[in-house]
């Protein structure tokens, strides 16, 4: 069934439906708000708090767009008035995040446990690092980017889901695009071999100053592929920044919603399901 059929099926009084749905929605809002947020502990918070208000506010989907795109206008809000997250209360400007990586490279070889993969440290630098550029943009600025270049929202989509002139919403995107081509091809040497900054410079400091815990990653999994990187850096300049982000694994969300939702079924406090 699509979103739209099973919307109509929980409205309906199915609760299996509403199930379903959730089920379908519920890994791309958190692939939002683990971007917006970087720490997947608040990620799951917020996208638990979006699920919520999408299901008791189901009554109100009329049709007009696609369900995804009402529920990424729903997520998006959430997200954009939320409190200041943990990561975002200590987010840089991008120059002080140049300064940043220019102090916080080291050649010497790593010292981790051996049950540890280095080529996962590596990888979670890489991660670490994309994130904490994003937490460089204003809130706004962050979503239209993570939604229209690494979630592949449509100008007409962005529009509407930010409530805005699809004009409006090319304008804010084509601003953190090029805030984030800039940073990228100022300091990153994935895709710009001239530059020093290499994800495995950048795993010890991160290990010394407790930016990074090899036995416990947040990210990197066994099983992600480094081979995508390769020819990135023969991409345009445009599309560089956006396919190193797209090179990140597709991230899961833990399965305690799932408890949050029976409770909330069986509560009896949505009227549609009476």
């Amino acid at each position: 069934m699509t979103d739209e059929e099973l919307v109509q099926a929980a409205r309906a009084g199915d609760r299996a439906a509403l199930e379903e749905l959730v089920k379908h929605i519920q890994t791309p809002l958190y692939n939002l708000a683990v971007r917006m947020l970087w720490l997947p502990a608040d990620a799951e918070d917020a996208t638990q708090e979006i699920l919520i208000k999408i299901i008791t506010h189901l009554g109100e989907f009329r049709g007009d767009s696609r369900f995804r795109t009402w529920a990424w206008r729903i997520a998006a809000n959430h997200l954009l008035t939320t409190r200041k997250r943990r990561a975002e209360q200590h987010a840089l400007s991008f120059d002080e995040f140049a300064d940043d990586l220019d102090h916080n490279l080291s050649d010497e070889a790593l010292v981790v446990p051996d049950n540890v993969d280095e080529g996962l440290l590596v990888e979670e630098a890489k991660i670490g690092c994309m994130q904490a550029m994003l937490l460089c943009l204003s809130r706004e600025e962050r979503a239209a980017y993570v939604l229209g270049e690494i979630l592949s929202v449509t100008d007409k989509e962005g529009a509407e889901i930010f409530d805005i002139t699809p004009a409006a919403y090319r304008k804010r995107l084509s601003r953190a695009r090029e805030a984030i081509r800039n940073f990228v091809q100022r300091k990153c040497g994935l895709a710009n071999p001239a530059n020093p900054c290499r994800c495995h410079h950048r795993v010890q400091p991160a290990i010394e100053k407790q930016r990074l815990d090899p036995a416990r990653l947040l990210f990197a999994r066994n099983g992600d592929d480094p081979a995508v990187l390769r020819g990135i850096t023969e991409m345009d300049e445009l599309e560089r920044a956006a396919a190193l982000f797209r090179t990140h694994p597709t991230y899961h969300p833990a399965d305690t919603f799932h408890r949050t939702l029976r409770q909330l079924l069986d509560s009896g406090q949505l009227s549609f399901l009476n």
